[in-house]
């Protein structure tokens, strides 16, 4: 892939506030620091951040965007305690300088897993709608909080974008409706993990609305970083906003029907089977 600047169609990129400032407010969710957009007493999303933490401008001007073309208040917590990896060097690759490890090691699943399943139960709690959306470290969460072991379920839909530490048992056991965005390149999200959540999800018996949607040509991390300096990304960002923003919306009025949609990047890409 290019490393390039990407030619982007000034109409792709009024779908994305470049250089926005966030306008939501700081408060507590469950005892946790949170990112909070939006005015909705009845539909709320928890969006789950990657590992760029919830104090990246980007993730909290998606969360902007969802709360505005959703019409939803959007939680962003804190889930790393704290702590924040430094953005520059991640978002140049420069991953030699950062102890990704040694910070992994403090924020594994199940570190973690606690905290996330208490935010979602604080805001099932008070909000007649939910939804949950992850990116990357995000993504296996989103799966987990659309378990089948939750009765009632934690959450009424989930998206996932390039997940990270995702399992064949979080696939196996969801049990909400589901939408993957997946980049082509990916080592975190493999191909044969994109097959097989392909085939588990729409298998007889699941019973949920599912939509794949491929990326092709762009690279893990492409739906929150946006840089405009890797071919096609920013436009990534803005079409995977797009995609969840319809995925929601869709959702929570009632309108999803049952099966699989399976879409590419571009308009006339999308087929169902």
């Amino acid at each position: 892939m290019s490393d390039t600047a990407a030619a982007v169609h000034p109409c792709c990129l009024k779908g994305f506030q470049w250089e926005g400032t966030p306008i939501g407010r700081i408060d507590k969710l469950a005892g946790h620091s949170t990112y909070i957009t939006g005015t909705n007493p009845d539909i709320a999303i928890l969006l789950i951040h990657d590992l760029l933490s919830w104090e990246f401008t980007n993730t909290r001007l998606l969360a902007d965007h969802y709360a505005r073309e959703v019409g939803a208040t959007v939680y962003v917590p804190d889930f790393f305690g704290g702590e924040t990896l430094p953005f520059e060097p991640i978002t140049s690759g420069r991953w030699h300088e950062v102890d990704v490890p040694g910070f992994l090691k403090e924020n594994t699943r199940e570190i973690r897993e606690p905290s996330i399943f208490t935010c979602a139960r604080a805001l099932r709690n008070t909000y007649k709608k939910l939804g949950a959306v992850g990116f990357c470290f995000g993504g296996w969460a989103v799966f987990r909080l659309g378990a089948r072991e939750h009765q009632p379920s934690l959450v009424d839909c989930i998206s996932a974008g390039h997940p990270t530490f995702l399992t064949k048992r979080d696939i196996d056991e969801v049990a909400v409706p589901v939408q993957i965005l997946a980049p082509e390149i990916d080592p975190a999200f493999t191909r044969e993990l994109k097959i097989y959540a392909f085939e588990t999800i729409q298998g007889v018996g699941v019973g949920v609305p599912f939509v794949y949607r491929h990326f092709p040509g762009v690279e893990h991390a492409c739906f929150v970083r946006g840089d405009e300096k890797k071919e096609g990304e920013r436009e990534a960002l803005v079409r995977g906003k797009g995609a969840v923003v319809g995925w929601m919306r869709e959702f929570f009025v009632g309108c999803l029907g049952r099966g699989v949609v399976v879409e590419g990047d571009r308009e006339g890409d999308a087929r169902s089977r």
